[in-house]
């Protein structure tokens, strides 16, 4: 119960992720479900995280709610730890995760400090997708 509560919460994330997957299908791109998260790689996604987030080298991963998007299916693998984490932030801050997201980030930037480093949700993260990593013995 609790975690369709959770799924419902995050929902409305989720559905922008949604919205990817068609343009991912038609452009090459593949698209398959991992431990209950959907995960699509490639083709249009490729060229949407070169350059997403605006102003930076671009992204290898993003996640959207329930849906991870990734450059390639080794970007995937690769981030998959840290992407859960996100996957679990989301279903705690439901549709106010993007603006608080966005809004962590901007108050890093304005503060003179690195906009995704320091974002409080990167380096939640960072540590605990660490510290999954480290206890796989990789």
């Amino acid at each position: 119960m609790v975690r369709l509560l959770r799924s419902l919460w995050a929902s409305p994330v989720t559905a922008l992720g949604l919205l990817t997957l068609p343009l991912a299908w038609v452009s090459g791109g593949r698209v398959s479900v991992v431990d209950g998260v959907i995960e699509a790689h490639g083709g249009w996604i490729t060229a949407f995280l070169r350059r997403w987030p605006p102003f930076s080298a671009g992204a290898a991963a993003m996640t959207l709610g329930h849906v991870v998007l990734a450059m390639s299916s080794h970007d995937m693998e690769e981030s998959r730890a840290h992407e859960r984490v996100h996957v679990r932030q989301c279903e705690r801050w439901g549709i106010l995760f993007l603006p608080a997201y966005l809004g962590a980030s901007l108050w890093a930037l304005l503060r003179g400090r690195d906009p995704y480093r320091d974002n409080p949700f990167e380096r939640e993260a960072f540590a605990e997708a660490g510290r999954a990593v480290d206890s796989r013995g990789r």
